[in-house]
């Protein structure tokens, strides 16, 4: 079981930027990936970036070049710069995690953090 805890967001003008963070307790694996996925109202849950233990990134189309996911893998945290900040950014951003499982050459079950609230005006 991993416990993730978020902090981070809140209410920013258009333009500006905030920091995400998300912390990993539990049964931490030494290969596994965090990330951050969010969902506005009406739409369906979104990828917006992840990392890997490894160092590996993946960023969704939308946000490349205004967000930069990094981790500290010591801290079991992992981290979402956002800059220039859009109204459409607006969401609740949920932090994520997965343990690679070698026995079934895939990750295992997700975690969940309980969401934060990013609200950009224009």
């Amino acid at each position: 079981q991993v416990t993730l805890v978020e902090s981070g967001g809140g209410l920013v003008q258009a333009g500006g930027s905030l920091r995400l963070s998300c912390s990993a307790s539990g049964s931490i694996f030494g290969v596994n990936i965090m990330g951050w996925h969010r969902r506005a109202t009406g739409e369906q849950r979104e990828l917006v970036a992840s990392i890997s233990s490894g160092g590996t990134r993946n960023y969704a189309d939308s946000v490349k070049g205004r967000f930069t996911i990094s981790r500290d893998n010591a801290k079991n945290t992992v981290y979402l710069q956002m800059n220039s900040l859009k109204p459409e950014d607006t969401a609740v951003y949920y932090c994520n995690f997965k343990n690679y499982l070698p026995a079934t050459n895939n990750y295992g079950s997700a975690y969940w953090g309980q969401g934060t609230q990013v609200t950009v005006s224009s």
